[in-house]
C-alpha cells in the first residue's frame, strides 16, 4: 500500500527538446503547458527556473510563490546537469570555469564539473551549478576556446538530472506531483 501523500505545492516535468518553458508563445512553438493537464495552466501554476527550447530534464512548478523564491535564490539549490559539448574540454577550462568566465551576461561559473565521457571531439559532463543565469551553462563554455581548433566551445545537449536532492525519474513528456517528503527535503534548509 503506498503511504506517500502527493504535495500540494510542487509538481515535476521532465521537458523533452522542442518546448519552450512560458505560458504562451507569439512565435507559435510547443510550450510546456502543452504536455501537462489543462488544470495546470488554469490554476496559474509557473515553472521554477527555465530550460531552453534546445534542452530538456528536469522542470518544477508551483502555485507558491514564496516556494518558487526560496529555490531561486541563488546559492539555495543546487542543479546538476549532463551535457555534451563540442570541442575538447581540457583540465584547464574546467580549473576556469571553477573559478569564474565572462560572458555578455556577466559573470559565470560552476560549483563541480566531471568529465563522465567522450567521443571524437565531444566531450560529456556532468556541471553543477546553484544559480540560474539565462543560459548560464551554454555562455559558460561558449566563452571559452577549443585549444586543438580555436573554435568555441558549443554545447550540443543539456539535460538537468536534478534538483536538490531530487533526481529525474520520469519519462521524457510525462509529469508528476512531488511527494510531500521530496517536498519537505527540497524546502527544509530553506526554510
Amino acid at each position: 500500500m503506498n503511504t506517500t501523500t502527493d504535495s500540494k505545492n510542487l509538481l515535476a516535468l521532465n521537458k523533452p527538446k522542442g518546448y519552450v518553458v512560458t505560458r504562451s508563445d507569439e512565435l507559435g512553438r510547443k510550450t510546456v503547458y502543452n504536455l501537462l493537464p489543462d488544470w495546470v495552466f488554469d490554476e496559474q501554476w509557473m515553472p521554477i527556473w527555465r530550460l531552453d527550447l534546445e534542452s530538456k530534464g528536469l522542470l518544477l512548478f508551483t502555485r507558491d510563490g514564496k516556494i518558487g523564491n526560496l529555490l531561486t535564490t541563488p546559492g539555495n539549490c543546487i542543479k546538476i546537469y549532463e551535457i555534451w559539448v563540442r570541442g575538447h574540454v581540457t583540465q584547464e577550462h574546467i580549473e576556469i570555469a571553477l573559478k569564474w568566465v565572462e560572458s555578455t551576461e556577466g559573470l559565470l561559473k560552476a560549483l563541480s564539473i566531471e568529465k563522465i565521457g567522450n567521443g571524437g571531439a565531444k566531450t560529456k559532463l556532468r556541471v553543477q551549478i546553484d544559480e540560474g543565469k539565462n543560459r548560464h551553462i551554454r555562455r559558460l563554455f561558449g566563452a571559452m576556446k577549443d585549444p586543438k581548433f580555436g573554435t568555441p566551445l558549443k554545447v550540443l545537449s543539456l539535460s538537468r538530472v536534478s534538483i536538490g536532492k531530487l533526481k529525474l525519474d520520469i519519462e521524457s513528456g510525462k509529469w508528476r506531483y512531488l511527494s510531500e517528503e521530496e517536498e519537505n527535503m527540497l524546502l527544509k534548509d530553506l526554510i
